[in-house]
C-alpha cells in the first residue's frame, strides 16, 4: 500500500501551522507528517516540538535560505519513508478525500507524476497554467501589460471539463508527487529565495517526460501566503521576484546574452515605476 508524507514549511507563524497540523495529525492517509521550521526568528521552534507524536516530526533548518530549501529539508528526511510527498502551506484548509482521491489518481495511473487539486483562494478558482517563453517573462516585466501576458498563460476554463487536466504547471501552495520523481529531478532547486519554483520544477519534470495534472473533482482552500505578506515589505518582496524570474530565465529557458539585457532593462524601469507608486501611496497615507 502506497505511503504518503505531508511537508509543511512554517516561518514565524507557529500558530497558523499549529493549527493547520491539528487538524490533519489523525488524517490515516498521512503516514508522516513533517514540519520544518525554516530558522524562525520567533519561538516557532520551541513551540511546533510539542506537536511531536508518533507521526509527527519537526525539523529545524539552521538557515533561512526560502521555499525550497526549507521544503528540501522535509523532502530528504522523507526520501525513503513514503511513495508520495504532499508539498503545502500551513494556510490551506485541507479535507482527508482531497488526499485520498490525489491518492487514488496516482495509484490507478502510473504516468501521472504530480497532481494537484484545484485551489480555492479567496473565492477564485485556480488550476494549472503554462510554461512562459522567454517573451513572456520580459513581458510581464512591463507595467500594465503584466495583464495580458498572465491572462494568456492562463489555460481556457473549457480544458478544465473532464476529471484531470494534464497542465506545465501547478500552484506551490499545495500538491501531491512522487517521491521517486523528485528524487530523479534533485528535488527543488534551492538556488530560489522565493518564487518561481513552481515555473522551475515544471521545467525540471518536462526535461524527463514526466506529466502534471489538476484533478477537477476536488479542491483545497488557500488562505493566500499570509506568511509572505506578514514578513516582506513589497519592495523587497519584489525584488526577490525578479531576481527568481532572472535565475528561471537564464538557466531553465536558456536566454542568450541580448534576451537578459532586454530583461534586465524592462526589470529596471518597472522597478523605478514601482518606487514612484510606492512613494506616492504612503505619502497619500500619511495624509489621511
Amino acid at each position: 500500500m502506497s505511503k504518503i508524507g505531508i511537508v509543511i514549511l512554517n516561518y514565524n507563524d507557529y500558530e497558523e501551522t499549529r493549527k493547520y497540523v491539528n487538524s490533519i495529525k489523525r488524517y490515516r492517509s498521512l503516514n508522516e507528517v513533517i514540519i520544518v521550521d525554516n530558522n524562525s526568528t520567533d519561538s516557532s521552534y520551541e513551540e511546533l516540538k510539542k506537536l511531536e507524536k508518533k507521526n509527527v516530526v519537526v525539523l529545524k533548518n539552521n538557515e533561512n535560505n526560502g521555499y525550497a530549501s526549507g521544503n528540501n529539508v522535509g523532502i530528504k528526511y522523507l526520501k525513503d519513508r513514503v511513495d508520495y510527498i504532499i508539498i503545502s502551506n500551513p494556510d490551506i484548509v485541507l479535507e482527508e478525500p482531497v488526499i485520498r482521491k490525489l491518492k487514488e489518481d496516482m495509484d490507478d495511473d502510473p504516468d501521472i507524476s504530480l497532481i494537484a487539486p484545484v485551489i480555492n483562494q479567496n473565492g477564485v478558482k485556480l488550476r494549472g497554467w503554462k510554461l512562459p517563453k522567454i517573451k513572456d517573462e520580459i513581458g510581464l516585466n512591463i507595467n500594465y501589460f503584466h495583464r495580458i501576458i498572465e491572462q494568456n498563460l492562463r489555460y481556457d476554463d473549457k480544458k478544465y471539463n473532464d476529471k484531470l487536466t494534464r497542465v506545465d504547471v501547478v500552484s506551490g501552495c499545495f500538491f501531491m508527487i512522487r517521491r521517486d520523481v523528485l528524487n530523479m529531478v534533485g528535488n527543488f532547486d534551492d538556488t530560489t529565495f522565493l518564487f518561481y519554483e513552481e515555473n522551475i520544477l515544471a521545467c525540471k519534470l518536462k526535461n524527463i517526460n514526466k506529466k502534471t495534472y489538476i484533478d477537477n473533482e476536488v479542491e483545497v482552500k488557500h488562505n493566500e501566503s499570509k506568511t509572505i505578506n506578514k514578513t516582506l515589505a513589497s519592495i523587497n518582496k519584489y525584488k526577490i521576484l525578479k531576481n527568481s524570474q532572472k535565475y528561471f530565465v537564464k538557466y531553465y529557458l536558456h536566454a542568450n546574452i541580448f534576451e537578459m539585457l532586454l530583461l534586465r532593462i524592462v526589470y529596471y524601469i518597472s522597478l523605478e515605476i514601482a518606487y514612484i507608486i510606492y512613494f506616492f501611496s504612503n505619502l497619500f497615507k500619511k495624509k489621511k
